[in-house]
């Protein structure tokens, strides 16, 4: 985000560190866009995003062309920040993923888009049920899916729980 060229006039720094601080907010607007609901349930994402808002903030006191994109910057880190404080007041539900062919593994055949995998889904409550989906699903479709078969769609978030041992 502060690179700068070692070579050049100061007005082709100043171009240079322009374009390149551009590039950087442009790519992380895309990002955010693109992967918001992930972003919330990370907070080391979440913490980036600030920081770097505050920076950017910093940079628009010497820099003014970049106050054109601080407005949708601040609109994108307080959108996540608020899909994130509101997705831990919603009820939690867990994806676990069993291989459903063992034979597959043994072969060591490709995965295709469209093989299906099987979700244990569990609830809350200390329940569970299955659904399966084909593996090119996406996390919207899952969604659905699990709502289809729980006959609600109301409050669900994946999780992603692992262990060590």
């Amino acid at each position: 985000y502060h690179a700068q060229p070692s070579q050049g006039t100061e007005q082709e720094k100043m171009d240079y560190a322009l374009n390149n601080k551009r590039r950087v907010i442009r790519l992380v607007l895309q990002w955010a866009a693109l992967y918001g609901d992930l972003l919330q349930e990370d907070e080391a994402a979440m913490a980036f995003l600030e920081e770097f808002y505050v920076s950017v903030s910093d940079d628009t006191r010497m820099i003014a062309a970049l106050k054109e994109q601080l407005p949708e910057l601040e609109k994108i880190v307080k959108q996540v920040s608020e899909e994130s404080k509101a997705s831990q007041k919603k009820h939690k539900v867990l994806l676990q993923l069993f291989n459903t062919s063992d034979d597959r593994a043994q072969k060591r055949q490709p995965i295709r888009g469209s093989d299906e995998v099987l979700f244990k889904v569990y609830c809350i409550d200390q329940t569970y049920t299955t659904i399966r989906v084909p593996m090119s699903s996406s996390v919207k479709e899952v969604i659905s899916a699990v709502a289809d078969k729980l006959g609600s769609g109301e409050g669900l978030i994946i999780v992603k729980m692992s262990s060590g041992g």
